[in-house]
Formats: structure tokens, sequence, C-alpha cells
């Protein structure tokens, strides 16, 4: 299957959204950010993306997959943020749209709920994240961060995520910069992961009570640039956080 990755556009959204929501059904994170699954709303979860999308469009590096020879269909999105050094103060554009898009957001949830979302749960979540991120975050270049990546159950074992994943990878090794993903399962993704120059470098746990279903355990990954590329089975599926995708979180 020829696979083709370019830049998303406002015609590829609904597409990419549909890999997303396939994709993350079952998500630990997705389980655990949606306690009680009789709320959730995949509709204000459309509209969320969509707003988070062309936000990516304008701001992130935000790409696509498509079998060339079908071209009308999204096989898989993957969902980047670019370097920033930081001692580089944010750009007024940028910090902008921050509250432009957290504006429409609050006009979203006036209209659609929260859709099952757990706030208090977002914020545990947001909270150890900025730990993580503080800690492990010492490059002056700044990463390239990865929010999501996914592909369709039926292109999956094709190469599809490989495709996409390396699309930021070849340029973070142009540019000597290093990469950061956090994943919710360790299996099959922090070893495939790792085929791509990853290395596990910590186990964030994100806890809203003493149960076992209480808790979801992230696992923050770090790529060194490097010079050749990488091969991996072509099964990437990567399960990162849906909502809360770029950097202004969803209130």
């Amino acid at each position: 299957m020829p696979i083709e990755v370019t830049r998303m556009t406002e015609a590829d959204i609904d597409g990419a959204i549909d890999t997303i929501q396939q994709a993350f059904a079952e998500d630990p994170y997705n389980q655990w950010i949606y306690p009680d699954r009789s709320k959730v709303s995949l509709e204000r979860n459309r509209v969320s993306l969509t707003l988070r999308c062309h936000w990516g469009i304008a701001h992130g590096l935000f790409h696509v997959a498509r079998d060339s020879s079908a071209p009308s269909k999204i096989l898989g999105c993957a969902m980047w943020m670019p370097p920033r050094s930081p001692s580089t103060p944010e750009p007024w554009p940028l910090y902008l749209s921050y509250w432009s898009l957290w504006f429409n957001q609050g006009l979203m949830n006036m209209r659609y709920g929260r859709g099952g979302l757990s706030t208090k749960r977002y914020w545990i979540w947001k909270a150890r994240q900025a730990e993580a991120q503080g800690a492990l975050w010492t490059s002056e270049k700044g990463y390239y961060f990865c929010n999501i990546v996914t592909v369709l159950p039926e292109a999956q074992g094709k190469g599809v995520g490989r495709k996409l994943i390396e699309e930021v990878l070849k340029m973070a090794d142009r540019e000597v910069v290093e990469c950061y993903l956090e994943s919710s399962r360790r299996e099959p993704n922090v070893p495939i992961y790792e085929k791509f120059g990853f290395e596990l470098v910590k186990e964030m746990e994100c806890r809203d009570g003493d149960g076992e279903r209480d808790a979801v355990m992230l696992y923050c990954m770090v790529r060194k640039p490097r010079g050749g590329g990488a091969e991996d089975d072509g099964k990437v599926n990567k399960t990162a956080a849906v909502e809360g995708a770029g950097t202004t979180p969803e209130i």
C-alpha cells in the first residue's frame, strides 16, 4: 500500500477525528479521564477535537496519512508540537491563540457540557504532566512533543504509523533536537517506540482515589537525535491524551 503523509488541512479534520475516536475508545487514559462511560459524548469530543485541529493546523505539526491510490480516506494522523527554547518568550500571536482556543472551548462547554470528562482528573493529569516535563525537559533547544499518533484499526500493521512518526523524527534529526512523548500503554507501545530510538525515562502516575481503576500510568519517553532511520513492525498506535491535545488546557 503506497502511503502518503501530508500536513493536515481543514478538509482532513473529520477523517483525522475518526481515527482518533476509534483508536482511543479503549485507551487506559481515556477510560480514566471519562470514568462514567454512560455520559461520554462523541459529538462533544468531535467538537473539541475540531477546535484543536484548527489550532494545530496553524500552530502545530499536524499530519495525516492516506493510501495514495485511494486518497479520500484518512488512515491515520499525528499531532506534534514544534520545539521552543525555554529562554525564548512566547510569540504574541501564539499566546493570543491560546486564549482564543480557551474562549471557544468555553462556548463548547456551555452548549455540550463536559461530555463525561472528569475535570478533577483532567487537572490532576495536567499537574503531573507539568511536573514531569519540568524535570525532564532540560534541552535549551526545546523538544518535538508528540501528543497523538493514531491509525485506523483496519490499517494497522501496514506501516502507516511508522510513516507518520518518521515524518517528524527526520526533522528532529536534521535539526539535532530531542523528541518527547507520553504513552498510556507500556505494552505494546513502549517497545515499539524504543525501536524508533525513544527511551523510557519516567513512569508518571495520575491518581484520583485508592482503587486500581482510580489511577492511570503514563510512560514518559525521550529520544535523542540520531543520524539513521528506525525500523518497526508498522503497528504504531500511540495512546496519549486526546483531550488536551496541544498546550492549552480545556476548561
